[in-house]
């Protein structure tokens, strides 16, 4: 199954708050009164639902997902948490929650079209997994750095959260640690994810 690019109020109004799917917010009518009224959800609609909320969140395909789940089993520690560390640390990702993106899709945008250096090199792979210490910059253009201050311009400037820093006049971040998954803009229970998956193999 390939990468969602169908309307995304759609996903929103079916799964909820999807900050990294889209800024714009649905409207309040028709949202609330989605929300509000009651469904009885069988345990598998709801283990289902939150991992389409993880899968339209981060901009995954169902393989890409899948593949997380298998490498987040296999190392040490609790699996649902391992696997939002992973998908945290990807570029696109760590882009996003810096603000030099409004969304997930606009940072991997950024990186297809080779805007962004780690480490000084440029890297053009969205799901590339930064490390700590790793340093993040905008390439030293005028387009990447026009793209990216619009960016900056029009973000909520939300706090940023620990294991990352930001130097916006320097058009530049780092990555300080591995995330702390409780610092996830993400309302999901990691755990109903690794179950749906579990019962799938």
């Amino acid at each position: 199954m390939s990468r969602y690019r169908g309307p995304r109020f759609k996903k929103i109004r079916r799964l909820g708050a999807l900050p990294g799917l889209t800024t714009k917010k649905p409207i309040a009518g028709n949202y609330l009164r989605n929300q509000l009224r009651p469904v009885k959800k069988s345990q598998y609609r709801i283990r289902l639902e939150e991992k389409q909320k993880l899968r339209f969140h981060y901009g995954l395909t169902e393989q890409q997902l899948l593949k997380y789940v298998h490498i987040a089993g296999k190392a040490k520690g609790s699996t649902g948490q391992v696997l939002l560390q992973l998908l945290e640390m990807r570029l696109d990702n760590i882009l996003f929650r810096l603000g030099l993106a409004s969304t997930i899709p606009q940072a991997r945008q950024l990186v297809n079209h080779r805007h962004i250096l780690v480490n000084g090199g440029r890297v053009d792979i969205p799901s590339y997994r930064c490390k700590p210490r790793d340093i993040i910059t905008v390439r030293d253009e005028q387009k990447s750095k026009a793209l990216v201050q619009n960016y900056l311009d029009s973000s909520s400037h939300e706090e940023l959260p620990k294991h990352l820093t930001l130097h916006p006049f320097q058009y530049k971040g780092s990555v300080n640690e591995i995330l702390d998954s409780k610092s996830v803009r993400l309302k999901i229970n990691e755990l109903l994810v690794v179950e749906y998956y579990s019962r799938q193999t």
